[in-house]
């Protein structure tokens, strides 16, 4: 989940930069494919609408420079049909990402682009337009993922997804990166992908956000994902910083870690340059995708657009109205359902919206592995750890449900993310009675819910587990993490509180997995929208291997939620939603051949960053080596004369970052000198 138990450590930046000190970051795998030059971050694609769709890639110049980059798309992956091509232009800047809405497309139909820049060619994607118009009888299906932290563990989730030939779209909803430094939110019992981070401090400023993008998108399963397929994007808090709301985070001190606002906006401005999303001037995301009368997709921001610093503990009162999202959002949303002519409304959200309990691990003081809960001040210390969550804004959450319910809203669909963990959901207002001290706290049925029939639902929400990012089975033993998913829904025996009957904390819950990471996979129909779960079996070794259900000794049969058309309820279903009756064409694996000049180009080296510059303390250099070799790093004039040796040293093939000082040279124009087997690569570096 997203509580740490232990605190952040404070950015220091005098005991971040170890002077001519190598860090290789790529252990378990190397971390670039050298033949993809200058296109090393592949390319993607996003935010699909009927008549256009961005593309997106980066390029690696060898020179600071302004770059020309031209694009195609086509029908086909020979590119015989060509439908749109131009140029864009990328510097330093826009850390030399380049991003094109391209027009003039035809709705529901699957296009391939590339693009071309320094004489090569990029990797060739592949992208799909929404359908229009009356398509009740068409057949959606969506990637919907969150959370991969690249430290806990490799990608191996979207390698599968990549592999998929009848996706629509991939749907993500927050957490693409993660901010914290090396070490600060891993697995420690993993060994391949923990302590591989660039840069190896939690990320502050505009370098660090940069760095650990280009970092991210150097995984070749997600560069395979985003190549394969479209994504719809939203941020969640960790592009920013854990737990962060409008007006701060728990993971920034403010004065030692800069100011909020000046983070937040370069936060935003970096998440624009790296993800494949529409270049809104106002930096809002929260937005609407129509797939004809079959779907409207609803995109929404609840973590730094309107939201509230949480509160202490989980049942304090709302007073005065906590704010999940603005009103403007709020009448933004309401008004887009109402009027909306789509049979289903499926709503893109970060965190958790229906009422999740947890009272019944609450400690006992006198016999600690004893529950007792009972016992408010217990209570709170379990539930308290689940605070980041829609609860915890009772009266706009109750806004937004009775809003639903009163203007007749039928089939609405919440997705979310965040908890790293599987949910499915009968939405409601009031699951049940809890916390009620003339009940002794234990849970009460609710009047206005019935966990047998349904009754009382108005919508339903389905949560997709973390790509890699650590949840119960990370943080506690296996047995009591599947002891606690069991009784997360199963009736809770009052005769150990020496009362009589049971109590169900979370009646409305039809479906959990608290110890699996992977994604969830979204049909749609006409008649039916349904949930499936799809499950990776290691973190800690690339494998192509996935499964339905929970794995090993502790094998269950598979299950996944449906809601049938106008039912606003699930049913747990045992048969996997079919695939679609045509499958799309892959991108194919390689770029189109080209014939260049660039012989003699230094194609073993490649300088993905060189972080700030100007500079006046200190440098961040990012580079791959495609194969082993002596680099000798040193620092020229403008007259090629050496003033400071960085250093020298026999790396093997790699990704390596390179911190070192320049607050003693004097301020002007420097030449940076990477050699590498007697192949000199120069970089410009301002000294202030």
């Amino acid at each position: 989940m997203k509580t740490r138990l232990f605190l952040s450590v404070i950015y220091l930046a005098s005991s971040l930069f170890a002077i001519a000190q190598v860090v290789k970051i790529d252990k378990g795998g190397l971390s670039f494919n050298s033949t993809l030059k200058p296109f090393y971050h592949g390319v993607a694609s996003g935010d699909p609408l009927s008549d256009r769709v961005i593309i997106w890639t980066r390029v690696t110049p060898e020179a600071d420079s302004t770059i020309h980059v031209k694009y195609y798309m086509a029908t086909d992956t020979a590119f015989k049909n060509i439908v749109q091509s131009g140029m864009v232009e990328t510097d330093v800047s826009k850390d030399y990402t380049a991003k094109v809405d391209v027009d003039g497309l035809t709705a529901g139909t699957t296009y391939y682009y590339y693009f071309k820049a320094i004489g090569r060619n990029s990797l060739i994607g592949k992208t799909k337009t929404v359908p229009e118009g009356n398509n009740l009888n068409s057949h959606l299906k969506f990637a919907v993922v969150s959370c991969n932290n690249y430290e806990v563990g490799f990608f191996n989730a979207y390698g599968r997804i990549a592999d998929r030939n009848d996706l629509d779209a991939v749907i993500h909803l927050g957490d693409y990166i993660y901010e914290y430094e090396a070490g600060g939110y891993r697995n420690a019992s993993l060994s391949n992908r923990s302590g591989n981070l660039a840069p190896k401090n939690e990320i502050i400023n505009e370098a660090d956000y940069r760095l650990r993008y280009s970092l991210y998108r150097l995984d070749e399963d997600l560069m395979r994902a985003h190549q394969q397929h479209a994504f719809i994007s939203i941020w969640d808090d960790h592009e920013f910083a854990n737990d962060a709301h409008v007006a701060g985070a728990e993971n920034h001190t403010e004065g030692a870690e800069g100011v909020w606002e000046t983070r937040k906006a370069l936060a935003k401005n970096v998440y624009f340059e790296w993800m494949p999303i529409r270049n809104y001037t106002d930096r809002k995301i929260y937005r609407k995708i129509s797939y004809g009368n079959l779907m409207d997709l609803f995109m929404l921001d609840t973590r730094v657009e309107g939201r509230d610093e949480p509160p202490a503990n989980f049942d304090d009162a709302d007073v005065p109205m906590r704010r999940m999202i603005s009103d403007e959002q709020f009448k933004w949303l309401m008004d887009g359902m109402e009027a909306s002519p789509a049979r289903w409304k499926v709503l893109g959200n970060q965190i958790i919206l229906s009422n999740l309990n947890v009272g019944f691990a609450a400690g006992s003081t006198s016999v600690p592995a004893a529950p007792n809960p009972t016992d408010i001040v217990k209570i709170r210390q379990v539930e308290n750890l689940f605070i980041d969550n829609w609860k915890q804004y009772p009266t706009q959450r109750a806004a937004l449900i009775d809003s639903i319910k009163n203007k007749k809203i039928n089939n609405v669909v919440f997705l979310t993310g965040d908890s790293h963990c599987s949910w499915a959901f009968d939405v409601t207002k009031t699951p049940v009675l809890y916390p009620i001290p003339q009940f002794f706290n234990i849970p009460q049925p609710s009047p206005s819910y019935n966990r047998l029939t349904g009754e009382g639902s108005v919508a339903v929400e389905l949560c997709t587990p973390g790509i890699s990012s650590q949840n119960f089975d990370e943080a506690l033993p296996l047995a009591t993490a599947l002891g606690f998913q069991y009784q997360m829904n199963a009736p809770f025996d009052l005769a150990q509180l020496g009362l009589s009957g049971s109590a169900y904390y979370n009646p409305h819950l039809k479906y959990v997995d608290l110890v699996q990471q992977g994604y969830m996979m979204l049909d749609i129909k006409k008649d039916s929208s349904q949930a499936d779960w799809f499950y990776v079996n290691s973190l800690d070794s690339t494998s192509k291997v996935e499964s339905t259900g929970q794995i090993g000794q502790y094998a269950t049969p598979y299950k996944g939620a449906r809601v049938l058309n106008e039912q606003n309820k699930l049913k747990v279903t045992s048969v996997i939603a079919s695939p679609k009756t045509k499958q799309d064409f892959p991108a194919p694996k390689n770029p189109l051949s080209i014939i260049t000049s660039l012989e003699n180009a230094n194609t073993s080296l490649a300088i993905f960053s060189m972080y700030p510059n100007p500079a006046s303390s200190f440098v961040l250099l990012n580079f791959g080596l495609a194969q082993g070799s002596v680099v000798d790093i040193t620092l020229l004039d403008l007259n090629g004369k050496a003033v400071k040796k960085i250093s020298q040293s026999s790396l093997s093939s790699g990704n390596y970052v390179q911190e070192f000082d320049v607050s003693d040279l004097k301020p002007g124009v420097y030449l940076l000198q990477i050699n590498t087997n007697n192949q000199p690569i120069l970089r410009k570096l301002v000294v202030e």
